[in-house]
């Protein structure tokens, strides 16, 4: 009984601090919920219903949106960066080896900004479009809702080499580096275990991990120890040696229990050590964020609270607002006039 009033005791006082969170993450000046209410009064909607009519054709593209707007906050901030297309002089975020061809869900956006056009011009930013478009992936893969603040503005410069230089977290990553990185952005190391845990319903390509497989720590034919044997037998089983390539597009769910669920089971994994990614074995390599990890997996409720604070965190990183930036009219394009 004692126990159990100390996980509820606990359970309490992590939802607590994930509701502060989000107060103390207060927007920019010119950063608000409802920033369209007296000049696109649908945008949410109309960004909703696009999100729902694709995640109902394929159920993947919910992790696609959340992931693609972490890799946009990433890099130069939240600024829709991430959908530039590259053009003759300049190869541009999406094309980086951490974006294509895994990133998906342009097409989504591409059909929300097309609507928002036709209802209200130049009104509602691509930066935007993308942050509802995540929640709105959150809350049809796990039931996880939360109010977007929004207002933000769409940069003009997308560059493919700024995505890997100290942006974008690599797969590889340890625990330390995760931190690190993660910091650079404002975000705490419980920021950076939590967002992980959209994980539960993200693919990895083979090769991003087929050294754990057969070529541990530099050694051929040496598995990671820290794979469950079991699960490390599967992996191979879907990931043979020829998937080592970048240009091999075979991929695996990361979480296999639950794969198109936004839930706590990816913890549930770390913890038995059945993830793919050295980066989220890492996670037990410190006792801090490898205690995070034990509480997520028991407590799925304060996950759900704490992801949401954290995603409303992450949306405000080095956010452009007033008259920073634009409000393109195609997403993929900055404007010509």
């Amino acid at each position: 009984m004692a126990r159990q009033w100390l996980v509820f005791a606990y359970w309490a006082v992590v939802v607590a601090a994930a509701a502060s969170s989000v107060a103390r993450a207060s927007p920019p000046p010119k950063l608000e919920v409802g920033f369209y209410k007296h000049t696109c009064l649908q945008a949410e909607d109309i960004v909703r219903n696009a999100v729902r009519r694709a995640v109902a054709r394929d159920p993947g593209l919910a992790a696609g949106l959340i992931r693609m707007h972490f890799h946009d906050c990433f890099v130069r901030g939240c600024d829709a960066s991430i959908l530039l297309d590259s053009t003759p002089g300049n190869e541009a975020e999406k094309d980086s080896p951490a974006n294509n061809p895994s990133l998906r869900g342009f097409e989504v956006i591409d059909e929300a900004k097309a609507v928002l056009e036709a209802h209200c011009p130049r009104t509602v930013s691509c930066a935007d479009v993308l942050a509802f478009a995540a929640r709105d992936g959150a809350y049809l893969a796990g039931g996880i809702d939360y109010r977007v603040p929004s207002g933000r503005r769409d940069g003009r410069v997308s560059i493919m080499d700024e995505v890997l230089d100290d942006n974008v977290p690599f797969p590889t990553f340890t625990v330390g580096e995760l931190v690190e990185s993660f910091k650079r952005k404002g975000l705490s190391a419980d920021d950076m275990v939590t967002l992980s845990g959209a994980h539960t319903i993200g693919r990895s390509h083979c090769s991003s991990f087929t050294d754990r497989l057969y070529n541990f720590s530099g050694e051929p034919g040496r598995t990671d120890p820290a794979l469950d044997p079991a699960y490390a037998a599967d992996l191979k089983r879907r990931c043979p040696p020829s998937t080592d390539d970048m240009e091999d597009r075979t991929t695996v769910p990361i979480d296999p229990r639950t794969p198109a669920s936004l839930d706590n089971q990816y913890f549930k994994n770390v913890l038995a050590h059945k993830v793919p990614l050295d980066s989220d074995q890492a996670l037990l390599d410190s006792p801090w964020t490898a205690g995070i990890v034990a509480f997520h997996a028991a407590v799925g409720q304060a996950w759900e609270a704490k992801f949401a604070a954290a995603m409303v965190k992450m949306g405000l990183i080095e956010v452009l607002t007033g008259d920073e930036g634009e409000i393109r009219q195609k997403c993929s394009v900055v404007n010509h006039y």
